[in-house]
């Protein structure tokens, strides 16, 4: 139930992820015939590989990790604070282990859950499978090898809005306008990291951004629960 969670024992995460070359250009031959044939159905044909690539960043297999950002809270003087970190670089493979050891050495426990908006279907399956593709071995909350269901140690707020209806979408934006959260998308949106990464080269800018989303989903997940918002002076960045 979900009014039986404690929020202290969950880890808010966001993911940015970018595609793994800036240009089509740059990509394998095998590589780019690969992305053909796994883009199809969604380009159907109205773009060539070529002109989706600029997509190719929401695929594990296409893309990488640039940042991720994860918040918990934290009492401190009888009062809730929520920490906020990052975990970012051009190289994906120590953001990936940075995020491992934090959920290796803190989150490690039973009680502990990670939460995510549409993580089920992003974020989590896309750092697991970055971890394999790099060699590296899952932490236990991200190995769901095995798992039933109800063991799988994550909540998605997208999935407790959907309330069951599995074909409805609702984005992180539109969430937080009509539960009278303050909006996380202040500067730029999902569709312009790839750019502000490769051709501004301001990675800090887009950390920035994955925070605000973070909280955003901590607010998200008080407010299923009925509990108060946090306030500015209640988040902290560590």
């Amino acid at each position: 139930m979900l009014k039986t969670i404690n929020i202290q024992n969950v880890l808010f995460l966001d993911i940015e992820t970018v595609p793994q070359y800036e240009h089509w250009k740059e990509m394998p031959t095998q590589a780019q015939e690969l992305f053909e044939h796994k883009t199809q159905y969604q380009r159907k044909d109205e773009f060539s590989a070529e002109e989706f690539y600029h997509k190719a960043g929401i695929w594990a297999e296409f893309g990488k990790i640039i940042c991720i950002s994860v918040g918990y809270f934290v009492e401190r003087d009888t009062q809730l604070e929520f920490r906020v970190t990052s975990f970012y670089a051009d190289n994906e493979v120590q953001v990936l282990k940075d995020f491992k050891s934090l959920l290796d050495t803190h989150f490690n426990k039973r009680k502990h859950l990670l939460c995510a908006h549409n993580g089920k279907e992003f974020d989590f399956p896309f750092i697991a499978r970055r971890m394999i593709v790099h060699q590296i071995e899952l932490p236990e909350k991200l190995n769901l090898f095995g798992k039933k269901p109800w063991e799988v140690p994550h909540l998605d707020t997208m999935e407790l809005w959907k309330f069951g209806d599995y074909k409805h979408y609702t984005s992180l934006k539109l969430l937080t306008y009509i539960l009278n959260i303050p909006s996380p998308k202040q500067d730029i949106d999902g569709s312009e990291v790839a750019k502000v990464y490769y051709e501004e080269q301001n990675l800090p800018r887009i950390v920035e951004y994955c925070e605000r989303d973070t909280v955003a989903i901590a607010q998200l997940l008080l407010r299923f629960l009925n509990k108060p918002l946090i306030t500015e002076k209640q988040i902290v960045s560590v």
